[in-house]
């Protein structure tokens, strides 16, 4: 049972990230702008916002780059 509290560790982050970067500074409409706007976040957030300790890299591009050098 400890390892599934671990696990769930990467997931709380990236929903801390979201909420503050993307809902607590919206106000939506209707559930459907909701799910096209989290859509094009998540977009954004794995080809375009940039990370630290990716070396300064998006998510995607790290693992392209790491696709390239093995």
């Amino acid at each position: 049972r400890k390892g599934n509290c671990l696990d769930n560790a990467v997931m709380e982050n990236w929903f801390g990230i979201m909420k503050t970067e993307f809902f607590y500074q919206k106000k939506f409409d209707d559930v459907q702008s909701f799910k096209t706007e989290l859509k094009e976040y998540i977009h954004y957030y794995n080809h375009d916002r940039i990370k630290q300790k990716l070396k300064g890299l998006s998510p995607v591009q790290y693992r392209t780059q790491s696709l390239v050098l093995t």
